[in-house]
């Protein structure tokens, strides 16, 4: 197992963050990571997710949301080819802060390929960071 965390603070309400954050048809204008993201946001709906880890190869991958309350949690589930292969559970948890949000972006991997994947998961840290630094200048412009 690898887990993958990058939080950020955000100085914005949780409910502008969360806005911007659910907005999926506005990623390919602000989102360096994530550039698309097409789907319902809604328990039990498939996602095509396209990413781009900065220095890496991009994929698109097909996750199934697995949680989504309101201005807090969204999370999906991805998989490749089998479960237990290469699994990730990835989440975005939004909690409110004195002076605005604090956005925790996370990913779990599981599966027997994840200690081969070492190199690929250090850019995808780099991509989460980068995406949500982005966002923070999308809501909160200095």
């Amino acid at each position: 197992m690898r887990r993958i965390t990058v939080t950020t603070e955000i100085a914005a309400p949780v409910e502008v963050v969360w806005a911007r954050l659910t907005d999926t048809a506005s990623f390919a204008s602000w989102n360096p990571f994530m550039p698309s993201l097409e789907g319902m946001l809604a328990v039990g709906e498939k996602l095509t997710v396209r990413i781009t880890p900065p220095g890496g190869k991009g994929m698109t991958f097909r996750p199934t949301v697995t949680a989504v309350e309101e201005n807090h949690r969204l999370e999906w589930l991805g998989r490749f080819l089998v479960p237990g292969l290469f699994d990730g559970r990835h989440s975005f948890t939004l909690e409110a802060i004195e002076g605005g949000t604090r956005l925790t972006h996370e990913e779990t991997f599981t599966g027997v390929l994840v200690p081969l994947m070492a190199s690929t998961l250090a850019k995808t840290e780099d991509g989460f960071r980068a995406m949500n630094e982005a966002l923070r200048a999308e809501v909160a412009p200095a």
